[in-house]
């Protein structure tokens, strides 16, 4: 048998690489030296990021693309790496927990209670980002009442593993643009949860670093209400970009709300916070569209923006539809037509831009280390 480079060129555009139907060849991840001694060849492959999660899968998918198309009894050596260029995003990227989401912005949505309609925002949240053009990945971290699921009308979803740089890799669910995943998809939903704080937190490790997020813009975390060892987790296992506190109007809530903010601007966590959201602001009956009744009192999330000089992002009005649209598992920012819908592709483009705000004034946010 005799070897000469175009034969190996002619195997590795058998190689496609993931996502894009291109071979590597026609990528020009194919480096030109490839070396021939008798039945032993080598050559180089270069990759954009040392962190693609593509990198050893490739590697193997060309050697045996030579072996099948060329021979057996062929030697192969295949070297990589990354062109020297542009360092910065590379090492920013390579602090990311492999297998978790690639260059994202991290936005933690929070709550200091229950009830204020958290996860309908976070919900919408993600929906609207990916609306307006961007790569956006949602993480239920509510261990014990996971309710993503049933927002995005994929209760029955089961997520399948595929194996990806040799290990085995959760494939998040696709809905409305958006890739979720929440412990809701592996248990019992008729059934509680009865998880102590380790197995509930060792669990969201594994949502997050054991799936295949992939390249993402924004990943979106719905947190449990309050302050817990959920929270904490989060913060040791991610770079939290930002938090968005969501509140109800009502003073009991506006407590629990400067808690929140507490939590995460503390030294410890020093996560900035991109801005309040104030949620059932009024309530706005269907067949009197234009009447605004503060049930719940008026204006309390944005005067306590005002008095902790932080951005109100979005005031949401209670409508019956947004309940009826969140339990049918379309989040009324799918139809922007509608006042409650516009409100949140609204908080979408005021998230991003506060984001590149904090991008621009602020350092990176370290991974929280305790001793």
């Amino acid at each position: 048998m005799t070897l000469y480079p175009q034969l190996i060129l002619d195997a590795l555009k058998t190689v496609r690489y993931p996502g894009t139907g291109k071979n590597i060849v026609e990528m020009g991840m194919v480096e030109d030296n490839i070396r021939i001694s008798g039945l032993h060849v080598s050559f180089s492959l270069i990759f954009g990021k040392p962190t693609d999660p593509f990198l050893k899968s490739l590697v193997k998918a060309s050697e045996a693309a030579i072996h099948a198309y060329v021979g057996k009894e062929v030697e192969v050596e295949i070297a990589h790496h990354c062109p020297p260029a542009g360092g910065a995003q590379s090492s920013s990227e390579a602090t990311h927990p492999a297998g978790g989401p690639q260059g994202a912005n991290i936005i933690a949505v929070s709550s200091g209670k229950g009830g204020v309609g958290k996860s309908t925002v976070a919900a919408n949240l993600a929906i609207g980002l990916a609306r307006l053009g961007h790569r956006v990945g949602l993480l239920d971290c509510d261990i014990f009442g996971p309710s993503v699921p049933k927002m995005f009308h994929v209760e029955d979803a089961r997520p399948y593993s595929e194996e990806i740089d040799g290990k085995a890799m959760i494939v998040p669910i696709e809905k409305y643009g958006v890739k979720v995943l929440s412990i809701g998809f592996f248990v019992d939903p008729d059934t509680p949860t009865l998880w102590r704080g380790g197995m509930a937190s060792n669990a969201l490790k594994q949502l997050i670093g054991e799936a295949a997020w992939g390249d993402l813009d924004y990943f979106i975390l719905d947190t449990p209400p309050g302050t817990s060892d959920i929270h904490l987790t989060l913060v040791q296992t991610l770079p939290v970009t930002g938090a968005i506190i969501v509140s109800t109007p009502q003073q009991v809530a506006l407590a629990d709300a400067r808690k929140g903010i507490n939590m995460y601007t503390n030294d410890k966590v020093n996560v900035p916070i991109l801005g309040l959201v104030e949620n059932m602001s009024w309530f706005t009956p269907a067949e009197l569209p234009d009447n605004r009744y503060y049930i719940f009192g008026r204006e309390g999330v944005k005067q306590l923006a005002e008095e902790m000089n932080l951005p109100l992002l979005a005031q949401i009005p209670l409508v019956q539809s947004v309940c009826e649209s969140g339990d049918a598992g379309e989040p009324a920012a799918l139809h922007a037509e509608t006042p409650t819908g516009n409100a949140f592709l609204q908080l979408a483009a005021r998230v991003v831009t506060q984001t590149d705000k904090r991008n621009a004034e602020f350092a990176k946010t370290e991974i929280v280390h305790t001793h």
